[in-house]
């Protein structure tokens, strides 16, 4: 047997399982998780255990242990698309009359975004102490349901507040949990979710600002070029009209380094966009990540066992305050507003 598909295969499946871990970090696995493990634990049998080793080292100590891996990640990324726009895209760019603003548009967004960063990073997510523990038991009610009256944490010793948890990566107990992020090595709670919202924001449409100046310069080169109103040869010698798909080719050739660019951030713009809006849900109906998947765990172990008059009262969130007064509590905390009502 060829040792090196399978090799390839085993990364392959030891990355999915790494990227699952991210996505749901702080609130269990998933389907797709248990099945990309299941994969993993038989390709087990025939890779070597020296290799097995060595890949749960390094995924313990890359999703189990605080570091700053993906920031660093996040950051070489980054300054990639950075320098490559500012090397060859805006040059080119201003050479055929963009306008500046358009232009700089780019660097104010990552001024932006960067600010987001290191406040959504640096700040105190919301880490539950013995001194304000008796002030956030009193911030939410407990629903009976995802959080239980009189439940201690093992490891801080102190009863959780209602939507609080344990994060294992930063041993600290947070109030209104959301998840644990490696992008910016912090878990997101309660002090530093509208720094994570717009972190999140502001990358989404920095990523699409590159991608719409890009794309701009390229059809601007095609339409100047004038290259769709002309025709090609091919291997047989047969004379064909230009079509999409060598144009592509043929942009690909000519700027390499900026068609790669601009696939990769235009499936950033996607993957991000869509994450957005998955947060602009959660923050519109007050649910934090964890808060969610839980809910829906919990509707599925219990969907068989209700009669089918009963199934769609199984979880009701009793957070949501409406649009506007959930939008709120993002942005202000319901400790700070209680501060200044006393005021």
């Amino acid at each position: 047997m060829d040792f090196l598909p399978l090799l390839l295969l085993y990364l392959c499946l030891v990355l999915a399982v790494a990227v699952l871990y991210c996505s749901h970090a702080g609130s269990g696995g998933g389907r797709l998780g248990r099945a990309a493990r299941t994969a993993g634990q038989l390709l087990s049998l025939v890779i070597p255990t020296w290799l097995q080793s060595v890949t749960q080292k390094v995924l313990l100590r890359l999703f189990h242990t605080r570091n700053y891996l993906f920031v660093v990640l996040h950051i070489a990324l980054q300054a990639a698309v950075y320098a490559e726009y500012t090397w060859e895209v805006f040059v080119y760019c201003w050479e055929l009359e963009f306008h500046l603003l358009l232009l700089l548009l780019p660097y104010l967004l990552l001024a932006g975004n960067m600010g987001c960063f290191m406040l959504c990073s640096c700040a105190n997510p919301g880490v539950i102490t013995k001194s304000n523990h008796a002030s956030l038991m009193k911030t939410y009610a407990y629903d009976g349901v995802l959080f239980q009256k009189g439940v201690v944490c093992a490891t801080c010793n102190m009863e959780k507040p209602a939507r609080s948890k344990h994060c294992s990566l930063c041993d600290i107990c947070v109030h209104r949990f959301d998840h644990h992020c490696v992008w910016v090595n912090n878990c997101i709670g309660a002090f530093n979710a509208k720094y994570f919202f717009l972190y999140l924001l502001t990358l989404t449409v920095m990523a699409a600002s590159i991608a719409i100046i890009t794309a701009a310069f390229l059809i601007q080169v095609v339409l100047l070029s004038n290259v769709m109103h002309g025709s090609y040869i091919d291997d047989q010698g047969q004379e064909h009209a230009v079509e999409i798909l060598f144009l592509i080719q043929h942009l690909f050739l000519t700027f390499p380094r900026i068609v790669f660019m601009l696939g990769f951030v235009i499936l950033l713009t996607l993957i991000l966009g869509a994450y957005c809006c998955f947060n602009l849900y959660l923050a519109l109906t007050n649910q934090t990540f964890n808060e969610w998947y839980k809910s829906r765990r919990y509707r599925h172990s219990h969907h068989l066992t209700l009669q089918p008059c009963d199934r769609q009262a199984v979880y009701k969130n009793v957070y949501a305050k409406g649009v506007w007064m959930n939008l709120k509590e993002i942005f202000k905390s319901p400790t700070v507003l209680e501060r200044k009502k006393k005021k």
